[in-house]
């Protein structure tokens, strides 16, 4: 049976399910527009250059970036010399031939990504979606949209407060007097982006942990048992990256909690409402 250019077959209950080809066909159809987005958003990346390098990848290293100021001026106001970062801009060298270019092409790949995450996504979603029950389809309104600003506001956060505090870290930290740091391009966006993206992918626990629930993989009371560790790993993360003080691990370390903490309640709610469908 051929419906608009899509084939079918009965099922058992006499529905209309759609055939192994032509799933893969509608597959084809939205990777392929995935991929065009990517690309036209890759293409507008490359063509900006000047501002994605000058005032967004290569601005955390600079004493007037915003969050740099701010510690700045919070240092001052609390008399915390500690906590101002990045005073002296750590020095970028490039000793590779195509080097720049290759970076280049590499950050308008990934900023052609991050920017066209919510279109993947709904193209994702649209994929999946015949698949789904009404009832399914209705408790998914609105999952594009939070997974979307969930990452994007994980990117931001990465961006702003996690890379400037790993930068002054890791391009001040000396083993002596004697070695000098001058840290290479490749090395610089290789720490910016895994940084900014990994803690995009750390935002989205409350979205796994709600599948995990959902198939029975995660529970509540796991999250809660290992609560104490899921901590005691962050606050020591966070004081890796963080100059030496309170105040700075507490603005990296508490999202982080509040997530794992949002993360609990949601697998709760999910694994109640399990409980009440199997009884």
């Amino acid at each position: 049976m051929k419906t608009a250019g899509k084939e079918y077959k009965l099922s058992e209950d006499g529905e209309k399910v759609m055939s192994f080809w032509s799933h893969l066909d509608e597959l084809r159809g939205h990777l392929i527009r995935s991929f065009i987005m990517v690309g036209l958003m890759a293409v507008i990346a490359f063509l900006s250059k000047n501002i994605i390098f000058d005032y967004v990848i290569l601005a955390p290293k600079e004493p007037d970036f915003i969050t740099n100021r701010l510690f700045y001026q919070l240092a001052e106001a609390l008399s915390m010399p500690a906590l101002k970062i990045n005073v002296d801009p750590v020095k970028i060298i490039n000793i590779e031939m195509a080097g720049q270019f290759t970076i280049h092409i590499l950050i308008s790949l990934v900023t052609g990504i991050i920017i066209s995450i919510p279109y993947l996504l709904w193209e994702l979603w649209r994929f999946i979606m015949p698949a789904l029950n009404p009832k399914e389809r209705a408790n998914s309104k609105g999952a594009v949209f939070v997974t979307s600003l969930l990452f994007l506001t994980g990117v931001l956060f990465g961006f702003f407060l996690i890379v400037p505090l790993a930068v002054n870290f890791l391009g001040s930290y000396q083993v002596s007097g004697l070695v000098e740091n001058q840290i290479a391009l490749r090395s610089y966006i290789t720490t910016v982006t895994t940084l900014a993206l990994g803690v995009g992918l750390l935002f989205e626990l409350p979205i796994m942990v709600y599948f995990l629930s959902k198939i029975g993989i995660l529970t509540p009371v796991v999250m809660r048992k290992n609560r104490k560790v899921a901590v005691i790993i962050i606050i020591a993360l966070s004081a890796i990256i963080t100059p030496p003080d309170v105040i700075s691990q507490i603005l990296v370390g508490l999202p982080i909690i509040v997530l794992y903490e949002l993360s609990i309640i949601i697998s709760n709610r999910v694994y109640q409402k399990r409980l009440r469908l199997e009884n």
